[in-house]
């Protein structure tokens, strides 16, 4: 990768998300006039609030004592406090990890804030309660703010593919070593950040610091679980032990949602965006992919993904068409015929030269670098 995601730095000065860019803006200027600050605990910065300027700033869900949120009312900025009793931080500043969703994971996987996040969804999608649907708007545009944070700089490649591809396959170690190889050649590996062809994408791009047995090795253990079903808890867990033997993976990126909250998100992405609004999440999956998509062999979600794709590029209403390559001539041009109407579509227009078809994954790495020119 160009830059590490990890440590992608924050481009708006008055953006505060951290206590330690709380700490450097209070030093700094003396004031936090018209900044914002999102998902910050500032019950330990009481004498700080009591003694600097928040004259129009803004406090997105920041927990802080009685007399400091007095103060800063009275300076004429606007607190918006924490809702309780939730199990997400809707003004989260910061994307997720696997560690954060999945914690509790011993106890079952039920139990963790990704599986009660879903079943909060469960409850109020349907209900018309505003205030709900409001807390589900903030959450998905806070988490497009962090996203566009973290990947300033970055040239991302899209992974799509279905969540039925089962570990131990050779379908998912091939998709693992694309996102291997595609991660060691500097691109910032993206997908939908669930199961099966996505896991092994991220999983890939997880083993790239590593020699090339350890992803061997990887995929084998994680064969002893195919699949989510019968237990998220059993399959969750086996990628976990593979993260502990293998600790310092390489940055990745997973957008799940919790429209299908049925599929977890793997823990193999080392950011996760996840969403309420499934549109929110395809669009803004597929719009971040600045240097190009791969399609693996997938069913209808793969399908409407690839045009979701090529409509912008068609028009190029994001301006010059990005990569796109399938992979498997005879998924794209006989089970499925996407290739065929991708062709005519593209014909004689400017996203001609940037599609490609491929018969095998391990040609998907130099078809994307050649259409990238």
């Amino acid at each position: 990768m160009q830059t590490s995601p990890a440590h992608a730095a924050h481009h708006d000065r008055h953006e505060i998300e951290t206590l330690e860019d709380f700490d450097a803006a209070v030093s700094a200027g003396g004031t936090l006039a018209g900044h914002r600050l999102q998902g910050v605990d500032l019950t330990d910065r009481t004498r700080e609030l009591l003694t600097t300027d928040t004259a129009g700033a803004v406090f997105l869900g920041c927990p802080m004592r009685h007399e400091a949120e007095a103060k800063v009312r009275a300076d004429g900025a606007l607190v918006f406090p924490p809702v309780p009793d939730l199990p997400f931080d809707p003004y989260r500043g910061r994307l997720y990890t696997a560690d954060e969703l999945f914690a509790s994971l011993e106890r079952g996987y039920e139990r963790t804030p990704d599986a009660l996040s879903y079943a909060w969804f469960q409850r109020t999608r349907a209900d018309g309660d505003i205030f709900a649907s409001m807390l589900r708007a903030v959450h998905d545009d806070s988490v497009s703010d962090a996203l566009d944070e973290l990947l300033r700089g970055a040239r991302v490649v899209g992974v799509m593919g279905g969540h039925a591809m089962a570990r131990g396959t050779r379908e998912y170690a091939g998709a693992a070593r694309l996102g291997r190889e595609l991660s060691r050649i500097g691109f910032t590996v993206a997908t939908g950040g669930g199961p099966g062809a996505m896991e092994a994408a991220n999983l890939g791009a997880y083993a790239a610091p590593y020699e090339d047995d350890m992803l061997d090795e990887a995929c084998r253990l994680l064969g002893k679980v195919p699949s989510f079903t019968p237990s998220i808890t059993d399959w969750a867990r086996c990628a976990f032990e593979v993260r502990t033997r293998w600790p310092k993976g390489n940055h990745s990126i997973g957008i799940p949602t919790w429209f299908y909250g049925h599929e977890p998100p793997n823990p193999f992405a080392t950011h996760i965006a996840k969403y309420f609004a499934n549109a929110t999440r395809e669009d803004g999956l597929l719009a971040r992919c600045n240097a190009g998509v791969v399609f693996l062999p997938g069913a209808a979600g793969t399908v409407q993904e690839i045009f979701d794709n090529a409509t912008p590029n068609y028009y190029e209403s994001r301006g010059e068409p990005t990569p796109m390559v399938l992979v498997d001539r005879a998924h794209w041009t006989e089970r499925l015929p996407a290739w065929p109407l991708l062709q005519a579509l593209a014909r004689e227009r400017s996203m001609q030269s940037r599609i490609a078809l491929v018969d095998r994954i391990e040609e998907a790495p130099e078809a994307l670098k050649r259409l990238c020119g």
